[in-house]
């Protein structure tokens, strides 16, 4: 396919997700080169006049890549874009504001939905958002990837959106833990359901805009996991409840579940800022082999009773 608005794309990252993307602007039209650490191209000959650098690497490998970037010659019109969800353990850091921070005078752009990689492989149809403080550099961002089986929204709230794609891995594991232990349908509802509201709360702490997390990068991402053997967060839960240990379930899962290290670093700071996580902090429990799968449910059941909502303060 040719395409007279191509743009010299350059993805970091050959796992799953990022082979996913590559193919997608591959499709479009657009020039792609694929940096892997293990592959055989140089970081440098892979940027060299990139547009669009996008970053689909795990979290632990994001500030160490930056920096790699950073001392590499990238124009101030390239745009950043991360696809990465998680947090940095060091200093509770989205990956987004890992980037910003090393270019401070590019955009950065934040890609993040309901997309369990295998299901785009297979070219079945999926939605994503981009976000970014420039509406211009999420527009262009959009055009590279849009296509009629992968639809992209853009929005104007990056912190919300990659909080979504990021906090809802630790809701997934909890949703595994409850198909494990065969608890049905409605416990699974309610569980997903206040799960949401646990994403929103914490999501409001760090500025994100509430409607955010009703969208595709929210909901949209926590149903897919939440609903889907493929998804390695979920794995996580569903084998846990299977009595495994969390060593036996990592050493034998196929990538990374970054919903493990998200629980640690989220639990911290939900601390440090005093905000009610149950549902975080039972996971937290579980995956420090503090309690089992029923006991974190039975924890979960015999909290106090409340009302659903706080009209009156907007919660």
């Amino acid at each position: 396919m040719t395409n007279d608005n191509s743009q010299s794309v350059a993805i970091l990252g050959a796992g799953a997700w990022g082979t996913a993307l590559a193919n997608l602007a591959a499709a479009n039209g657009h020039q792609v080169r694929v940096w892997s650490r293990w592959g055989e191209e140089t970081l440098e000959a892979v940027l060299e006049d990139a547009q669009i650098i996008l970053s689909a690497i795990s979290m632990k490998g994001v500030r160490d890549v930056a920096a790699q970037v950073k001392s590499l010659p990238v124009s101030p019109e390239t745009i950043f874009v991360t696809a990465t969800k998680g947090l940095e353990p060091e200093t509770t850091c989205t990956p987004s504001q890992i980037w910003q921070s090393a270019f401070p005078d590019n955009a950065v752009v934040v890609l993040s939905g309901p997309n369990l990689s295998k299901e785009i492989e297979m070219e079945l149809p999926a939605a994503t958002v981009v976000a970014s403080n420039i509406f211009t550099a999420a527009q262009a961002v959009q055009l590279v990837f849009s296509s009629n089986r992968f639809r992209v929204y853009t929005n104007p709230d990056p912190v919300g959106v990659e909080l979504g794609g990021t906090l809802k891995n630790v809701i997934a594991i909890a949703a595994g833990v409850c198909d494990g232990l065969q608890l049905g349908t409605n416990a699974k509802a309610g569980l997903v359901t206040r799960g949401l509201t646990e994403m929103v709360r914490i999501g409001n702490f760090w500025g994100a805009k509430t409607e955010t997390f009703y969208g595709l990068s929210g909901l949209g991402d926590l149903l897919a996991t939440c609903n889907s053997p493929l998804s390695r967060n979920y794995q996580v839960g569903y084998q846990l409840a299977a009595g495994k240990t969390l060593e036996e379930v990592l050493s034998h899962l196929q990538g990374t579940a970054e919903g493990v290290n998200t629980c640690r670093v989220l639990m911290q700071r939900a601390r440090q800022q005093n905000i009610p996580v149950p549902i975080t902090e039972q996971v937290d429990r579980l995956l420090q082999g503090k309690i089992t799968p029923q006991q974190a449910l039975d924890e979960l059941m015999l909290r106090d009773i409340k009302p659903e909502y706080h009209f009156e303060d907007g919660n």
